[in-house]
């Protein structure tokens, strides 16, 4: 049974992989492991050590500070609740359309990505 932390740090890995644009096996080449245990990591079936998040944080460029980022304010059993409930109504970044969505956002240059926010924004009160 997974942990509702190993899991939202395994969560944590793979939003920050896919932001990347990088893959299961490029993560695990930069790490020196394999695709599989990169997957059974971001699943939440396996724990991370201490030293294979370092390396992991490394490769994103990001603090290890960040995998923990949202579990401060919660109780473990808070996190278990939320994992769950996150499962049953889908998590809106585990949906490629949307994830390649965002990415293509953030290439847009700043002031024509305001003006496009703008407009989004607009056409979804319209709706």
């Amino acid at each position: 049974m997974k942990h509702p932390v190993d899991a939202h740090v395994g969560k944590r890995v793979r939003h920050r992989r896919w932001m990347m644009g990088m893959t299961q096996q490029q993560l695990g080449d930069m790490v020196g492991i394999k695709f599989q245990q990169i997957q059974k990591y971001e699943t939440g079936m396996n724990r991370i050590s201490a030293s294979r998040l370092w390396d992991i944080a490394k490769a994103l460029e990001v603090p290890i500070n960040y995998f923990f980022e949202g579990l401060e304010s919660e109780s473990l059993t808070d996190a278990a609740e939320t994992e769950s409930a996150s499962a049953s109504r889908g998590d809106l970044l585990a949906d490629k359309e949307a994830l390649e969505l965002v990415r293509s956002y953030y290439a847009i240059p700043e002031n024509q990505r305001r003006r496009l926010f703008d407009l989004a924004r607009v056409l979804s009160e319209a709706a």
